[in-house]
């Protein structure tokens, strides 16, 4: 008899010190199987493990995922590379009672059928907030120094100085397609550097634009018209598929407040989808766009020979927001407690699709 799945890939991992890790409590909380499909954080799965549960740390096929894997299970704990579908949720019986999303988007999980199911779907949406930000505005300055196409050029024995004139953040106009936390820590930054923030967000009170001392837009069209630098920070769904098209790159001035010809610059370290590839492709060879940069693709991972990953002024990175130490050790812990709470009977304050419970 072949063994199971949980048998196969069943790990416990080492424990650290328990003093270690912060967030433990005195006495165990229950006893629980929970499912760690994309890897988390060690001091994560000692805090799970130090409350009575089981972990189980391993990839599941999305085969073995439709065959009803998850029946074994109080509990999963996901990132981006686990999907999880109504199928899934389906196949899953009736024990599955917490599917966490160890990072901010949930758009590989399927939380409407996950509530049909009376299943909550928890997330740890504040831990890499730091992280992203600190991504993006590297971005923007690797876009504008040409520090990326420099580095390759001297990979390749090329001493190109007079190739890689650049242009400033300073005076420059920075327009944010969403203004959420991340979106706020950017414009934070940029105008540390002299930029003029603008932002398009149709859920967003006046007030908090004008707390951060930023341009509210009513239309996306409008803060393509008005900047020359934009950055993507919005959620991906059906209404923002391809928000940033040919339409509105055209829109772009190109030519900033301060009389530069800086030319237009894109950067994504949000969701895949966002952009238009193509028509990002078509801008950056015809010059409308001067650089692009990216962290989230439409496909993951990127297919070998995409010609938007071989233009010289284009640069990007494998979807890293939140790969840093310090980011991984926040959603490891926020998730940890997300899930423990609700397997505790209680509804986690990041709990996504609480208005769809019954």
């Amino acid at each position: 008899m072949l063994p199971t799945w949980s048998e196969r890939f069943k790990h416990r991992v080492d424990s650290n010190p328990l003093a270690k890790v912060d967030g433990l409590d005195d006495e165990p909380l229950g006893v629980a199987r929970i499912a760690v499909t994309d890897g988390m954080a060690q001091d994560a799965v000692v805090l799970l493990e130090h409350a009575g549960h089981e972990v189980v740390l391993g990839f599941i096929e999305s085969a073995d995922l439709l065959s009803g894997a998850l029946s074994d299970f109080d509990a999963i704990i996901v990132r981006s590379a686990t999907k999880i579908p109504r199928e899934v949720i389906e196949n899953s019986g009736e024990r599955l009672k917490v599917i966490g999303r160890a990072g901010v988007g949930v758009d590989n999980i399927d939380i409407i059928a996950a509530a049909g199911a009376g299943i909550p779907v928890v997330n740890a949406p504040r831990a890499s907030t730091q992280s992203v930000i600190e991504l993006t505005v590297g971005h923007l300055l690797s876009c504008l120094r040409h520090i990326p196409r420099a580095d390759r050029g001297m990979r390749q024995d090329k001493w190109e100085k007079k190739a890689m004139k650049g242009t400033e953040l300073f005076g420059k106009n920075l327009g944010l397609i969403g203004f959420g936390r991340i979106a706020q820590g950017v414009a934070a930054l940029a105008q540390l550097f002299g930029m003029e923030v603008h932002t398009y967000d149709p859920y967003l009170p006046v007030k908090v634009a004008k707390a951060q001392n930023t341009t509210l837009h009513k239309k996306v069209d409008t803060l393509f018209q008005s900047c020359t630098h934009i950055s993507i920070h919005c959620n991906y769904n059906d209404e923002t598929h391809h928000l940033v098209n040919a339409e509105r790159i055209a829109l772009m001035p190109g030519k900033s407040l301060d009389g530069i010809l800086c030319g237009n610059h894109i950067v994504n370290c949000a969701r895949g989808g966002i952009i238009d590839e193509e028509a990002l492709l078509d801008a950056l060879n015809s010059g409308k766009v001067a650089s692009a940069a990216l962290d989230v693709f439409e496909q993951e991972p990127v297919l070998p020979g995409n010609k938007l990953i071989q233009h010289p002024n284009f640069h990007g990175t494998p979807h890293i927001g939140a790969a840093t130490l310090e980011a991984q050790a926040r959603v490891g812990r926020d998730i940890a407690h997300a899930v423990m709470t609700v397997l505790g009977g209680e509804q986690a304050e990041t709990t996504v699709n609480s208005h769809l419970l019954k």
